[in-house]
């Protein structure tokens, strides 16, 4: 079943590369219109630490560069925090993106090496009416999460009238 999320988790990692990599560092705070403030730098960055929860909860430790929470993390839809647009708060996207790297990898490892018995224990998280146990949750959050957010970096790109990303791959 693992290797079942692995593959999407690789994809969206290719997905992500491709979505930043024609962008200079200044590209990726820009906010081209209200309802797309979460620029490319907040996305990749969000998409790190989601990882990183992620790999605690398979029970590794959540470890982020220094400073990354502050930009990054979020309490989900309702945070009423917005990314800055200034391109010198964020780390240079090669950085964001050996960062998401380095999480996916520490992620797959985990998920290869855990029994079933921890995939199938009860999680506590704002979504465990729909989706109760470990297993649910790393599905949600290395499929659906980082889709969803691939899919807002997809649409910042037809807001700045850049090529599709997605025709690329």
């Amino acid at each position: 079943m693992n290797h079942y999320i692995i593959n999407q988790y690789d994809f969206n990692l290719i997905y992500a590369k491709k979505l930043v990599e024609d962008l200079t560092d200044l590209q990726m705070t820009i906010t081209p219109f209200p309802g797309f403030e979460n620029h490319p730098a907040f996305t990749l960055g969000h998409l790190v630490t989601g990882s990183a929860m992620m790999a605690d909860d398979l029970g590794g430790t959540f470890l982020i560069p220094e400073g990354w929470a502050d930009l990054f993390l979020r309490k989900g839809p309702g945070d009423p925090r917005l990314p800055s647009p200034d391109y010198k708060l964020y780390p240079p996207k090669k950085n964001l993106i050996d960062e998401l790297e380095r999480q996916h990898e520490k992620v797959k490892t985990l998920l290869l090496s855990i029994d079933e018995k921890k995939l199938s224990e009860k999680i506590k998280w704002r979504f465990n009416n729909y989706m109760p146990t470990v297993l649910d949750l790393a599905i949600f959050m290395c499929i659906n999460h980082e889709a969803m957010h691939l899919g807002q970096l997809a649409a910042w790109r037809r807001a700045m009238k850049l090529k599709s990303a997605l025709a690329e791959i």
